[in-house]
């Protein structure tokens, strides 16, 4: 293929006279073979110019690919980690609304409405609460409990649920920014209803409310004991319990599934049974368990519901119209009971091995001559809940593995593709993939060159 023709074309051409080329005609060049890869202007000309001050003008194209890929895209998720923080945890269906809603406007007296209102009332329903609230994610809306309910005054917290929980999240910490002061109750391994009522009964005592935590993220195993909310709701002279349960499950009984709750779920606190066994509140996270965009619930009392929604803070931590709007989709998917095919986490959550071993195979297939090479194979695996939801557990899966470490060389697909490597073999779960990407995945595998010998 000559210079002047064919893909890169103007880019060789801009690059190749005897002088640097104009930044304006190396990011025209750019565009005009599509090597820009769909950046607007001024970020070609941003890229022309670095290239041009680094004497390399050939290097536009590479800074102009590596600029993209610093952008926020779709990318296939082959991980093996259904709730895969780094790749924005749950995997969202719901299509954003287009144009005005009625997000503040009540459309009965056409008077300013609330934007809590709407997944407001779904949830309370969901979660057989008085009343329900919704912030922009699970630490605002502790903040926001303990800042509405308990500034200036005690908070009774197990040591062993004084914890910090992904990007630096600690009890203690949120619980000194809300103006609440914390109590330690018990030990690390073991606290005991007896704990928490001297805390109570002790001279001077001012606590406003108990905080029970749910570790998420980590186990401790062992010579262990806590204390459960209907016990602590037991205690005498007993004040409001919030228990925060992080992962977001809505209720145990799983009433979305047609198989009712899988094995793996055994244990976790669920937002409906907590309400039901005494606690006063719960709060938990839109984007895990639950399968909604990122957003922080608070669900239980109504005027300790009100009083949060009442709260300088609330208007800082609110969530926006298309927060709401996603998540209202979510949780109509829950009142339908049909959440186990409708919202992709419980869809990929559930998915039969025996079905991932079927597409595993077919991309293996589609992926043409070079599986041979590559070393590709259908092999089972394990995939993992993730972002501090069920720790230690496991969800039996399958997928496909090939020789050596070939995550940059997927990174590099369109779209990305984003795999697992362990012991010098790179693993593809197909668990955590759409049936819809595995096209995708296909295409990228067939790309790869064989690995060298």
């Amino acid at each position: 293929m000559s210079a002047t023709s064919g893909p890169g074309a103007a880019v060789r051409r801009a690059t190749g006279a005897g002088r640097p080329p104009s930044v304006d005609a190396l990011a025209r060049a750019l565009a005009h073979d599509g090597e820009g890869v769909g950046l607007p202007h001024p970020l070609l000309v941003e890229v022309a110019r670095a290239a041009i001050a680094a004497g390399d003008p050939a290097s536009a194209t590479a800074r102009a690919a590596e600029l993209a890929r610093m952008l926020l895209q779709p990318v296939v998720n082959a991980t093996g980690v259904l709730l895969h923080t780094n790749l924005g945890r749950a995997p969202l269906a719901a299509e954003p609304v287009r144009g005005a809603t009625n997000l503040e406007l009540d459309l009965t007296s056409g008077r300013r409405g609330s934007r809590h209102v709407h997944c407001g009332r779904l949830l309370a329903r969901l979660c057989d609460a008085e009343a329900a609230l919704v912030v922009n994610n699970n630490a605002a809306a502790v903040l926001l409990v303990l800042a509405a309910l308990a500034r200036g005054r005690e908070v009774l917290v197990s040591r062993g649920e004084s914890v910090e929980i992904g990007g630096g999240f600690r009890v203690p910490e949120v619980m000194e920014q809300s103006g609440a002061r914390l109590v330690d109750v018990g030990t690390t391994n073991r606290t005991r209803p007896a704990d928490y009522q001297r805390a109570l009964e002790r001279p001077g005592a001012d606590v406003a409310l108990v905080l029970k935590v749910h570790p998420s993220n980590y186990r401790v195993e062992g010579f262990v004991e806590d204390t459960t909310t209907a016990a602590l709701t037991a205690l005498h002279g007993a004040v409001p319990v919030v228990a925060d349960i992080g992962s977001g499950l809505l209720d145990a009984a799983c009433p979305w599934l047609v198989g009712g709750p899988p094995a793996w779920l055994e244990g976790e606190p669920a937002a409906r049974q907590t309400l039901a066994s005494g606690a006063a509140l719960v709060t938990f996270s839109g984007d895990k368990l639950l399968g909604g965009p990122q957003a922080g619930i608070i669900a239980g009392r109504a005027d300790l519901v009100a009083a949060c929604a009442a709260h300088p803070l609330a208007r800082a931590l609110r969530p926006g119209g298309l927060v709401l709007s996603a998540l209202q989709d979510v949780l109509l998917a829950y009142l339908r009971r049909d959440a186990g095919r409708t919202v992709p986490f419980w869809r990929m959550a559930t998915v039969l091995v025996s079905e991932l071993e079927a597409r595993a195979l077919a991309v293996l297939t589609a992926a043409g001559p070079s599986g041979g090479p590559l070393g590709l194979a259908v092999e089972p695996m394990e995939s993992l809940p993730g972002a501090g939801s069920l720790p230690g557990t496991a969800v039996p899966s399958a997928g496909l593995v090939l020789a050596g470490d070939r995550s940059a060389e997927l990174r590099r697909a369109a779209p990305p593709v984003i795999a697992r490597v362990r012991d010098g073999r790179t693993f593809l779960d197909l668990r955590t993939v759409e049936p819809s990407d595995d096209d995708h995945l296909a295409i990228a595998l067939a790309a790869l060159t064989p690995a060298s010998p």
